[in-house]
């Protein structure tokens, strides 16, 4: 019973800088672009048009409205 004591305030504790990290991420910008590490991986890293798949990932407006591939 002592061992509660002491282990539900530590468990709080981890909590609370679990839930603080979260909104300290979320707040430096972790979370603002997600699709460009996906399709950066597609690419070769020595391949001049590499910034071509960022382009397309970041407006895929402009890929919907090019025309059909013969």
């Amino acid at each position: 019973m002592a061992a509660l004591y002491v282990m539900i305030p530590v468990a709080l504790v981890v909590v609370a800088l679990a839930i603080w990290l979260l909104f300290w991420a979320i707040d430096n910008g972790q979370y603002d672009d997600l699709d460009s590490p996906a399709h950066n991986i597609l690419f070769d890293d020595e391949d001049p048009s590499h910034k071509a798949g960022q382009a397309e990932a970041e407006n895929p407006t402009k890929r919907d409205e090019a025309p059909p591939r013969a």
